[in-house]
């Protein structure tokens, strides 16, 4: 793989964008993780990663563009990237920062335009102050169908109404990961992202939309949750963050509305160092059908 071991060397130097810039590597790499090539030597989980250092070399290129910033992505943070790279077809460890891939986006090496179908030109545009409340259509999530029914067994549908946030007007394109996690975190069904919200009202942003468990609800191990990650884009540091996150346990699965709190990130899937986003009465708002042959 000689291709990582000359990316791993040229995130060693970037002391400079002279030498080679960060954002050009990023873009080379985001091109990786977007690659829908059956022949691509990437596994899915491979490609996020790619697409996670993808968004780190984005996070140095901005450091080295600006004079200060008191969250710079520092050369020290970067080095920690070359173990992966070097490792990326066996590297199963949790990923050392909270960043995480840009959805439907692509990443550009400067000076050159995005013409992105079903997307604003204005790269900063869709939401902020003076901006209309409704989002551009966008390409839809990766949800999932429902599955078929079995005798005895019973499926989950989630509709995902709204959440609520003081500063709701001010995120842009945003979305809901679902994944349903074990106690140790372990994925039990494939995770699901929601398409861009429908619109921002006050200090709620507007989803409607259903999820469809992939596991029937006896079949998940105990101790089992559904995780909802709120995510947004930050145009200034050109990634997608996630803001905070819920979750929803076995005995709360009932038929009905239910309103859960909102934690801050970075996401416990072990649910062991919980803290609440804030004080103010701010929740996730659900909808649950149970489906049962």
């Amino acid at each position: 793989h000689v291709f990582w071991r000359l990316i791993c060397v040229f995130v060693l130097r970037s002391h400079s964008t002279i030498f080679f810039p960060p954002s050009r590597l990023a873009r080379h790499l985001q091109k990786e993780a977007q690659s829908q090539h059956n022949n691509s030597e990437f596994t899915e989980d491979q490609k996020k990663t790619i697409a996670k250092i993808a968004t780190c070399l984005e996070l140095r290129s901005a450091a080295l563009q600006s004079a200060q910033s008191q969250d710079e992505f520092k050369l020290e943070d970067l080095k920690k990237l070359e173990p992966i790279l070097k490792n990326i077809l066996t590297y199963n460890k949790e990923f050392p920062f909270d960043v995480q891939p840009v959805p439907l986006r692509k990443i550009l090496a400067p000076g050159e335009e995005e013409h992105l179908e079903f997307e604003e030109d204005d790269e900063e545009g869709g939401a902020g102050a003076g901006s209309p409340d409704s989002f551009p259509a966008r390409v839809p999530g990766t949800l999932l169908p429902r599955l078929p029914s079995e005798p005895g067994m019973t499926l989950l549908t989630i509709n995902i109404e709204k959440i609520g946030l003081k500063d709701a007007g001010q995120c842009i394109d945003p979305y809901i990961t679902v994944s349903v996690k074990d106690l140790n975190g372990i994925d039990l069904t494939p995770v699901q992202d929601t398409p861009v919200a429908l619109r921002k009202e006050d200090t709620y942003v507007h989803f409607n939309v259903d999820i469809e468990i992939q596991k029937h609800i006896e079949k998940l191990t105990k101790g089992a949750a559904i995780f909802f990650e709120f995510k947004h884009y930050k145009p200034k540091k050109r990634f997608t963050s996630t803001k905070c996150f819920a979750f929803m346990e076995m005995d709360e699965i009932k038929p009905g509305a239910i309103v859960i709190e909102l934690y801050k990130k970075p996401t416990d899937f072990k649910r062991k160092k919980l803290q609440l986003l804030t004080k103010k009465p701010l929740y996730l708002h659900l909808h649950q059908t149970l489906h049962k042959e």
